[in-house]
């Protein structure tokens, strides 16, 4: 074995292997995203069984190899309990933790993900936010905390920051009245761009302090849809989840409307 270390990190995701093991996904802060064995995690009254499941955030003492990791002793202070009571929330939880999974790195400097990731789960877990917008939060955020986001404090083509009227995908950002006539760009009004340059500028902490109305919502949705799409390659199993569960529950209140109206 090599040298025991202590991470700070939250589990992503685990898979059984053998008998009584299960192989975990941590983000951590020292270590960025690692790969790690729990021993006898599935074995009855295991001191890591609660702290080798997804959602777990703490500490965790673990021994170095070659290639992987293994844990040994965990302190885990939140296991985002509340989360399970909610299916809805659990999986817009689940879907958050893939998306950090797909940005994040071995040996990379993970903290601000990790932080992230850890006020977006608090963040679902309380009453007065809309899990539509703690999602598009999120994303949005995860962009800036890779480096990605777009530029939504002047105009792509004139630099002016007065006026910024549209937002362009494929170019990644906004653009001012002029620049944008014509373009094949989504219309901002101005709760819409406010909201966009708080989301991308206020520190983390500050990041789930604010609502919005209805149509800013279904503007950021449909942006960040487009957004999404065009610069991540990749489905995400728990979001598929979630939109199928979403379509089947519009089925039922247009068919529930229908028949009220008959």
């Amino acid at each position: 074995m090599g040298q025991t270390v202590v991470l700070t990190g939250m589990v992503l995701s685990a898979v059984p292997v053998g008998e009584y093991d299960k192989r975990i996904v941590l983000l951590t802060k020292e270590r960025g995203k690692i790969s790690a064995f729990a021993r006898g995690a599935r074995r009855p009254g295991s001191q890591v069984m609660a702290a080798s499941n997804p959602f777990a955030f703490g500490q965790f003492e673990a021994y170095e190899g070659r290639s992987s990791y293994t844990v040994v002793k965990a302190e885990i202070s939140n296991y985002f309990r509340e989360l399970a009571q909610d299916l809805e929330s659990a999986y817009y939880g689940f879907y958050f933790m893939e998306l950090a999974d797909y940005y994040s790195r071995e040996n990379a400097d993970e903290a601000p993900m990790l932080k992230l990731l850890y006020q977006s789960l608090r963040a679902l877990e309380s009453k007065s936010l809309e899990n539509r917008l703690v999602r598009r939060i999120f994303e949005l955020r995860a962009f800036v905390v890779n480096g990605e986001y777009p530029n939504v404090f002047s105009c792509l083509n004139c630099k002016k920051e007065a006026d910024l009227e549209y937002f362009h995908v494929r170019s990644g950002g906004t653009l001012c009245r002029e620049c944008g006539a014509g373009e094949h760009a989504f219309a901002l009004d101005e709760s819409t761009l406010y909201t966009l340059q708080y989301i991308i500028s206020v520190r983390i902490e500050k990041l789930y302090t604010f609502t919005v109305s209805k149509q800013v919502l279904e503007k950021l949705e449909q942006i960040m849809n487009d957004y999404m799409a065009f610069y991540i390659d990749r489905k995400f199993h728990a979001l598929q989840v979630l939109e199928e569960n979403e379509g089947f529950a519009a089925s039922l209140a247009e068919k529930s409307a229908v028949a009220i109206n008959r």
